[in-house]
């Protein structure tokens, strides 16, 4: 029986990457596989048979900190050797990497101050990038972003054969029930929404990131009576003091709530009526096909790994670069302000969530792990 290690910074359960890596290594035990998790924090319940060891290293720097943990992982290795390692975090010593994360060297050549590569961080980041990437490396690589790959390509020279891209890996408890109009009336009633009211709804860790900024924004640009019959529900895990400042300045207060992370996500995809995700930038994107499969429109940029998805199914629209925010302000009018062409959308969706395959990442995964085991 092989024993594989899994290494990630932090897990906690509503993290994107951390949903992936949970489902792969629970598809790999059962197919028979140990699994041991290295990781510096662990929030949330630990499946049963998983050895999960903590790191115990501290640093000011997250690039100090990251080094320690890297050190401490491969002397506990040493001391307790594995089948494979399977890294969700770039470092060195990974036989598999999940890619979950951009090419940082793209970005800082192209998004960065030429200056910002002469500082410790960035050596620290490019370094452990080229470990999994450089032509020399042994690391089979999972992709989950074939822009991503070719940007890879580029910066490293990696050889195309250790690239293995995957397929979407949508969790089958967002998929559409039967009884989601049921689920939508207790939702909607359980929040205090009137018929007529349309609730813009916004997940994802990183708010920053993933635009709430210009989400704030275009809601503040609706006209006034359209405005007073729209809410705007953001989940995620990250500190919502900025953009609950940004709110009460724009006068939305009253029509803004944050949320933390939570495990009902399903329940707020069926109870709203556009889900917004104006990205700035985003590798993949999963909560766009989360919303597609339960029939929700979806409005985005672009720049998301899985915004073609939404173009392909008709499901929504995928704003173009570069990011204008009026483009994002007319759009959003469009999408509360027609009904038919929501429901469309929403049937559009459907339609295309029976016949595309968004939903074995975890399988094949396991499938290249294992094999490499």
């Amino acid at each position: 029986m092989p024993l594989l290690a899994f290494i990630l910074y932090k897990y906690f359960p509503f993290g994107g990457l951390q949903r992936d890596f949970l489902r792969i290594a629970l598809e790999c035990q059962r197919r028979g596989a140990g699994i041991r998790v290295y990781t510096l924090s662990w929030q949330g319940e630990i499946p049963a048979g998983f050895d999960v060891r903590i790191a115990p290293v501290q640093a000011f720097f997250n690039h100090r900190r990251n080094e320690k943990f890297t050190d401490w992982v491969a002397a506990d290795l040493a001391r307790a050797p594995v089948t494979r390692v399977v890294g969700f975090n770039k470092m060195p010593g990974l036989d598999v990497y999940y890619a979950a994360d951009p090419c940082f060297e793209d970005k800082a050549q192209t998004l960065r101050n030429p200056l910002y590569r002469r500082f410790a961080r960035y050596r620290h980041f490019a370094a452990y990038e080229r470990a999994v990437f450089a032509p020399a490396a042994n690391t089979e690589i999972l992709m989950i972003s074939a822009t991503q790959q070719a940007l890879f390509i580029k910066h490293y020279g990696t050889p195309p054969a250790r690239f293995h891209l995957l397929p979407p890996g949508v969790a089958p408890d967002r998929l559409r029930p039967e009884n989601a109009d049921d689920i939508r009336a207790g939702f909607r009633a359980e929040f205090g929404l009137a018929t007529d009211d349309l609730l813009v709804l916004q997940i994802g860790s990183g708010f920053k990131t993933k635009g709430l900024d210009r989400s704030l924004n275009a809601l503040a640009a609706l006209p006034d009576e359209l405005r007073s019959q729209v809410r705007l529900m953001t989940i995620g895990q990250d500190n919502p003091k900025p953009f609950l400042s940004q709110a009460q300045t724009l006068g939305l207060a009253e029509r803004v709530s944050i949320l933390k992370g939570r495990d009902d996500i399903p329940r707020f995809l069926l109870g709203a009526d556009v889900l917004i995700h104006p990205a700035y930038n985003e590798n993949t994107g999963t909560v766009l096909l989360e919303a597609l499969v339960s029939g929700l429109p979806v409005l985005t940029t672009d720049v998301c790994g899985y915004a073609h998805y939404i173009a392909e199914a008709k499901a929504g629209e995928a704003l173009a670069s570069p990011f204008a925010q009026e483009t994002l302000n007319t759009a959003l009018v469009r999408m509360l302000t027609d009904a038919d062409y929501r429901r469309a959308a929403s049937r559009n969706a459907l339609a295309y969530a029976k016949t595309a395959d968004l939903y074995s990442l975890p399988i094949r995964a396991a499938d290249v792990i294992l094999q490499a085991a």
